[in-house]
């Protein structure tokens, strides 16, 4: 509800000091997303608990993707007001569809927890641990690449010879929906034992992801090829990460992916502002430069931490039936 009325907020922001004041709100009302991953994976099956992760990431990365798509469209069509308040009305209709359809449970904080002491055991968890902290790594390295080309590819799209719409430009979403679904039942890799290979084959793929990339000057069609590389990867990985934390302390999976979010937060604003940057600075190869590279250590931080793990904790234990 206090989403639906930021965005209005927004969309009718009279000048900028109002914009940026709405915008701020806007990005701290976004937790609900955490809130429904943590509570999809509360309420599964510890043996469904990887596949109900991926089914609601899978949906919250597909949204990113066709929202990127439709904002393209209505700002053609009406500008970006439009875009704000359309989102405001759907943020709305989902609230109420939520109202109807989540179960209803009466609360159950944890014995002797004040709110304040739930925040500071989160910061425990990080201590004790060593999936979370490996986890929360791969999440800021990998929504930074990817901020990197989404945040950045409307500027040389835009802008002659090519000189595309919004709408055209926004299409690029669709083919990275593609990707984000077919990757959707990577957490029952995880919850089979096969978390770390599946991290690893999709940083590979999301590193040589950056060359067809880096050709958009020469064939949009390779740009595409490397979006459904891109956005399968990040999708596979996310979906995992996710699987990998929960099933290690089920019982704090809210306050594990809390955690786990806030550096999924600080990867995507870090690659949107220094993807900018980049594209100032060296143009659109800059920009594939600087994704390749933040690939490339994630994809090295893999191969430290596989190293470092025995041979008998490589991958994740297999549930019981």
């Amino acid at each position: 509800m206090l989403s639906a009325l930021v965005l209005t907020l927004v969309g009718t922001a009279p000048n900028a000091a109002v914009l940026l004041a709405g915008m701020v709100l806007v990005g701290l009302l976004a937790v609900v997303i955490q809130v429904l991953v943590a509570y999809a994976a509360t309420l599964a099956a510890p043996a469904d608990r990887g596949r109900t992760i991926g089914t609601v990431t899978s949906g919250v990365v597909s949204g990113i993707l066709l929202a990127r798509f439709a904002a393209g469209a209505l700002a053609d069509l009406g500008g970006w007001r439009v875009v704000y308040l359309t989102s405001a009305a759907l943020t709305l209709v989902l609230a109420a569809l939520l109202a109807r359809a989540l179960p209803r449970h009466a609360p159950q904080p944890m014995a002797g927890s004040s709110y304040a002491k739930l925040l500071r055991s989160t910061v425990a968890l990080f201590v004790e641990e060593q999936v979370l902290r490996e986890r929360a790594v791969f999440a800021l390295l990998i929504f930074a690449s990817f901020s990197v080309f989404w945040s950045s590819v409307v500027l040389p799209l835009a802008a002659p010879p090519l000189s595309l719409s919004h709408t055209t430009i926004g299409m690029l979403g669709i083919a990275g929906l593609a990707g984000a679904l077919a990757a959707r039942n990577s957490g029952q890799l995880a919850d089979r034992g096969w978390g770390q290979r599946t991290t690893g084959l999709s940083l590979l793929l999301m590193l040589a992801g950056w060359v067809p990339i880096a050709c958009l000057n020469t064939s949009l069609w390779l740009v595409l090829v490397g979006v459904l590389m891109i956005d399968f990867a990040v999708q596979a990985i996310h979906v995992t990460n996710q699987s990998l934390i929960v099933a290690a302390r089920p019982e704090a999976a809210s306050r594990l992916v809390g955690g786990y979010m806030v550096f999924y937060s600080i990867g995507t604003g870090f690659g949107a502002i220094s993807s900018t940057i980049a594209y100032a600075a060296a143009g659109w190869i800059g920009v594939c430069a600087l994704g390749a590279a933040i690939s490339a250590v994630a994809l090295l931080f893999w191969v430290i931490m596989v190293s470092r793990t025995p041979v008998t904790q490589s991958v994740c234990s297999v549930p019981s039936p």
